[in-house]
This record gives structure tokens, sequence and C-alpha cells, in this order.
């Protein structure tokens, strides 16, 4: 066997092994590199919601859950649409004026903070410490609320009131209304939680 025949061997050999190593490399490579890419839950997450409110009755509460946290959309009757102006004396922030832009769009900023009277749209949590107000839709006097109560939400963590539009109630623990998040209506029926682009 000539030298010439061994180095050609030798080549072939070497080739092998360095064409196993790189596919051997980039095997190992992808699961380690595909852990950069947000995960689908993490991708869902930040994404827009749709929701149909087709079949809301007045009166009725859906909630979806966009970025973690809890979305209400509530038709509201027109007693509740009535108790907004009622109120607007007692309210710490009646107008939504205090951090308009990190809580309220311009297009909700308005007694009924929303975009269609009848429909609001509101982050379900606290602005005390994150907890979770309970409906207390029924008006008149209950466990813990006043005897003229108008309706709307009780924080049972820390006695806080909001009203059917999610406006706090003067000299309570929470220091802001309810969040409206972004949004926009697709349809008459259909909601986009997440993104207000057309509104």
């Amino acid at each position: 066997m000539s030298d010439q025949q061994v180095d050609k061997g030798r080549r072939v050999w070497v080739a092998a092994a360095c064409g196993a190593g790189a596919v051997g490399g980039v095997a190992a490579a992808i699961p380690f590199v595909s852990t950069f890419q947000p995960s689908e839950k993490a991708r869902a997450a930040g994404a827009a919601v749709e929701v149909d409110i087709g079949g809301l009755q007045p009166g009725q509460k859906v909630t979806v859950e966009w970025r973690g946290k809890p979305v209400w959309i509530i038709r509201r009757t027109p007693e509740q649409l009535e108790s907004l102006k009622k109120v607007e004396g007692e309210l710490a922030d009646p107008n939504s004026e205090r951090k308009p832009a990190e809580l309220t769009p311009e297009y909700a900023r308005n007694p009924h903070r929303s975009i269609k009277p009848e429909v609001l749209v509101a982050v379900g949590i606290c602005s005390h410490l994150g907890c979770s107000p309970s409906d207390k839709f029924q008006p008149g006097a209950q466990p813990s609320l006043p005897a003229d109560w108008p309706g709307g939400f009780l924080c049972p963590c820390h006695g806080s009131t909001f009203d059917m539009a999610g406006r706090v109630f003067k000299n309570k623990p929470a220091p802001d209304n309810l969040e409206v998040p972004p949004h926009m209506y697709l349809s008459d029926t259909r909601l986009l939680i997440g993104e207000d682009k057309q509104a």
C-alpha cells in the first residue's frame, strides 16, 4: 500500500469524523438555541385576546385573561348607567385624570369610562395591593357597604369600593380607578383586548 493511498484513507476518515462532529454539534445546539425563543404560553400572555360579546345580556359580566390579568367585560343596564351620574361627587377621580395615560386610554376618559356607554372593559385588579374586587351590582344596604350603595365593586381585602365604571370612591385605600386596558371593537359583537389601533 502506497503512502498516497494511506493519505486518501485518512482524509476520508477525517472528513467523515468532521462531518459527524458538525451534525452532532448542530443537533446539540438546536435545543439550546430554542430555549431563547418565547414559549407558546409566553407568546399568548402578551397577545391580544378576541372576545365575542354577542350573548352578553344587560347586567352580566364575563372575565377573560390578558397578560395574566383578569379583564372584566360588563354589559351595564340603563339603571347602572344612570347611577354613574349620581355618585360623581363621592368619587376620588371621577374623570380619570390622575394617571390617564397609564390607567385610562383617551377614548375611555368619560363618565362611563368606555367606548360604548353600556359596555365596560376593565382590569379586575384593585389599585391598592392587587386584590380582585367582588361584584356588588345590587344597589342598597349590604354587609361592608353603605345603606345608599349604588352598585359596583368591593375589594374585600381592605374595603375599597368602586362604582359601575370602576371609579374608586373617596377616602379608600385604593389610590386609583380600575385600569381600562387598550381595546377596540372589531364588530358590534367582537372585542379585541390588548390593541386599540382603530379606537
